[in-house]
C-alpha cells in the first residue's frame, strides 16, 4: 500500500492498494474530528483506495460542526476521482454518517455505509468560524445555505446531566419532541439518492437514538420504492467494531452504550455486507 499525507485544502491521509483499485471510500469520523487513518487502511488492504480527512477543526476551518460546507465532501470526492476510480462511496460514523448521509447531493456517489446514524440534520456541535456556540445554526451548509435542523432543547442538560460520563441519547430525544414542527424540514432526504445505502445502529446506542433513526431512513427508502441494508444488533452501543479494529476508548465525558463484545459482534456481522457494497 502507499500511504499519502493531504495537507490541502484540508488534512488527511490518501491510501492506494498494491493491487489496482475500481473503488475509492471516503472514510469521515464523527465528533471526534479525528482523522480515521486506521479505519482507511483497514478498507485499503480490501483493495479499495480509502481517504479519510478533518473536516472541522483543522486549519481555515469551523473549530466546531457548525455550518460545515457540505461542498468539503464534494472537494474530497473530486480528489477520489482523481485517482481513476470507477466507484465512489463515502463510510462515515455518528456525525461523519449524517455528513455522509447530506453529502448525496453529490450525484458522483454510488454507495453510502452509515455507521450510527441520525436520520434528520441537528443544529452545530460547538462553535462555528465566529466562535460562537449560541444562537444554535445547522450543522451544514449546501451552496452557501445552511440546511434546515433540529436545535438542541437545552432544559434537558439543566435537568439530567450528572457528574461522570453522560448518556445524552435522551436529549435527542427529547429536542425532537419540543421540536417537532421542525422535524419534517430536517429530515435528511436518503430517498432522493439513488445511491446503495447500508445502515449500521445498535440498539443500546446511549449517544443518539440511532437504530431508530436507521428504521425511519430504511423506511423512508422503502416508501420510495428504494433499498437500504440494516445490519443491527440489540445489545451494541454508539461504536461498532470493524474487525481488526480493537475496543474503542473509553470516554471520561460520555456514555455510548454496548460493550466491546457486542460492539465487535456488530462490525463482525457487519463486514461483509460493507465488502459488499464497497467492492475493491
Amino acid at each position: 500500500m502507499d500511504e499519502r499525507e493531504l495537507t490541502e485544502p484540508w488534512e488527511g491521509v490518501l491510501i492506494t492498494p498494491a493491487s489496482i483499485s475500481h473503488t475509492g471510500v471516503l472514510v469521515l469520523a464523527g465528533s471526534s474530528g479525528r482523522i480515521e487513518r486506521d479505519r482507511a487502511r483497514i478498507l485499503a488492504q480490501e483493495g479499495m483506495t480509502a481517504m479519510s480527512i478533518r473536516w472541522f477543526g483543522g486549519p481555515g476551518q469551523s473549530p466546531g460542526i457548525c455550518e460545515i460546507p457540505l461542498e468539503t465532501f464534494v472537494s474530497a470526492v473530486d480528489l477520489l476521482e482523481s485517482t481513476g476510480v470507477r466507484r465512489i462511496c463515502l463510510l462515515g460514523s455518528s456525525k461523519g454518517a449524517e455528513a455522509a448521509l447530506t453529502a448525496v447531493h453529490d450525484p458522483r456517489v454510488d454507495g453510502v455505509v452509515a455507521v450510527s446514524p441520525t436520520s434528520v440534520v441537528w443544529g452545530n456541535v460547538g462553535p462555528g468560524r465566529d466562535g460562537r456556540q449560541r444562537p444554535y445554526r445547522s450543522s451544514w451548509t449546501w451552496k452557501g445555505q445552511p440546511l434546515p435542523f433540529v436545535p438542541y432543547d437545552d432544559g434537558w442538560t439543566a435537568a439530567e446531566a450528572a457528574d461522570g460520563p453522560v448518556a445524552v441519547r435522551g436529549w435527542y430525544e427529547r429536542s425532537e419532541r419540543t421540536f417537532a414542527d421542525l422535524v419534517p424540514a430536517a429530515e435528511i432526504p436518503i430517498e432522493e439518492t439513488g445511491a446503495d445505502v447500508l445502515l449500521v445502529a445498535g440498539g443500546d446506542d446511549a449517544m443518539w437514538p440511532s437504530l431508530p433513526f436507521a428504521e425511519r431512513l430504511a423506511g423512508r427508502r422503502r416508501t420510495a420504492g428504494r433499498t437500504a441494508r440494516l445490519i443491527s444488533r440489540a445489545e451494541a452501543g454508539h461504536r461498532p467494531r470493524l474487525p481488526g479494529e480493537g475496543p474503542a476508548s473509553v470516554s471520561p465525558h460520555f456514555r455510548y452504550g454496548g460493550d466491546a463484545v457486542a460492539d465487535a459482534e456488530l462490525g463482525a456481522a457487519a463486514w461483509p455486507h460493507i465488502l459488499d457494497l464497497l467492492p475493491g
